[in-house]
């Protein structure tokens, strides 16, 4: 989930509910409730191992833990990518451990397929076995429940995606599992960095139906880039594409929290960063912004050590740089070894309509003199994330990812829970 780079999209077609009012919420049927602030985090399948080691000695500070392992093949069954079903698996102490000390295992279900979805949920038949695949699962490795990570569904199967969702809730086989829902954030329509007219979007997810069968919602916060242009605006002639400002998060929150029970939402943070070529227009407006690839925090500590560079907090609250364009081209340059946490991709340019700049890029000419700009989330940006959360009265944080790459001094924030 989670990132360009982890299948973690934000687009404007595909960015929530089709609800805004508010809504009666019900409490979970099938799953006991909590009061304690809960911290769930994702392990990644590749980085299993070293997602196991990272995680055993803090079960304690971990409501729950989401080895993020099972796809979708586009037949509706699972493949078990994470191999989770072995005694063998990479995931193995890890999973006895938290069952030990009643930490909650619950894997996520990752589909990004958008046509496999749509024939699936569609189609009555199919929907029925794919919730029957789900069921079978669960059944078979005694999880605790289900994450379902369903992204770039089309706005047209909103009510398939609804009814499949209270296919798999009143299920009677899940009647003492846990259902989660991730979800992509939704920034406030009026912000939206789009020149499609508001009438004119449309949402893949119903916030209501998602309040009503999921017993957990975790919000996508964090890829935020140049989605927000009231945000761009305040921004003027600063780089700014930041993984998640605490302003959008809030906003994004204060909207969904309209249709999902605050009590039910869990905020998504980061422990990634990513890095961009950026070019400065020449009528001194903005920037470009050329995301090449997401990264372990490792990474730009390196580069800042070896250029002598001190990185600064930013105004999102992360940490950042800017450093002078490599001379190796920004497709052929690779990470350092176990620094990456996916790999390098060719730079992926943003469209006109998303750059940084707050005027489009084909009304600009860009000056040379490209610079290479890094950001990303640290165990103090993740710390303003907990006090939004609290402030905001959720109930809790989802944190991707755990896998051994992040800020390790985030272990000293989270609190124990137990």
């Amino acid at each position: 989930m989670k990132g360009k780079n982890f299948s973690r999209f934000i687009t404007v077609a595909l960015l929530g509910a089709s609800v805004f009012g508010a809504s009666t919420v019900a409490a979970p049927a099938h799953a006991a409730t909590s009061s304690t602030f809960e911290v769930s985090g994702w392990l990644p399948y590749w980085r299993a191992a070293t997602s196991s080691n990272d995680v055993l000695p803090h079960l304690n500070q971990l409501t729950e833990i989401n080895p993020f392992g099972y796809t979708v093949k586009s037949d509706g069954t699972l493949y078990d990518a994470a191999n989770l079903s072995s005694a063998t698996s990479s995931y193995a102490a890890v999973i006895a451990a938290a069952r030990a000390q009643h930490v909650r295992v619950i894997p996520t279900v990752m589909w990004s397929n958008t046509t496999a979805i749509d024939t699936i949920l569609s189609n009555s038949t199919l929907r029925a076995q794919h919730v029957a695949a789900i069921v079978s699962v669960v059944a078979q490795n005694n999880w605790d429940g289900i994450d379902i990570d369903y992204e770039g569904k089309k706005a047209s199967d909103i009510n398939y995606f609804s009814a499949f969702l209270k296919q798999l809730y009143t299920n009677p086989a899940m009647k003492k599992k846990w259902v989660m829902c991730t979800i992509e954030a939704r920034t406030p329509p009026q912000d939206l960095n789009t020149n499609t007219p508001l009438s004119q979007i449309s949402y893949a997810n119903d916030l209501t139906q998602i309040n009503k069968y999921c017993d957990r919602v975790r919000l996508m916060t964090y890829d935020q880039e140049s989605v927000d242009k009231t945000l761009n605006k305040a921004a003027g002639n600063s780089i700014y594409t930041p993984i998640a400002d605490p302003a959008w998060v809030k906003a994004a929150v204060q909207l969904m929290a309209k249709s999902i029970s605050p009590k039910k939402i869990e905020l998504g943070v980061a422990t990634y960063g990513y890095e961009y070529d950026v070019t400065p227009y020449a009528n001194n407006t903005g920037y470009m912004y050329d995301l090449l690839w997401a990264f372990n925090p490792a990474y730009a500590t390196q580069i800042a050590s070896s250029l002598h560079i001190t990185p600064m907090r930013n105004s999102a609250g992360e940490l950042a740089f800017t450093y002078p364009e490599p001379a190796t081209s920004a497709a052929t340059t690779t990470l350092p070894a176990g620094t990456g946490s996916a790999t390098p991709t060719n730079p992926n340019t943003l469209s006109a309509s998303a750059v940084g700049a707050n005027t489009a890029y084909a009304a600009n000419t860009p000056l040379p003199g490209t610079m290479r700009y890094v950001t990303w989330s640290d165990s103090v940006a993740i710390a303003q994330k907990i006090t939004l959360a609290k402030q905001l009265g959720l109930h809790g944080i989802a944190i991707f990812k755990l896998d051994g790459g992040e800020d390790q001094t985030l272990w000293n924030i989270l609190p124990s829970q137990r």
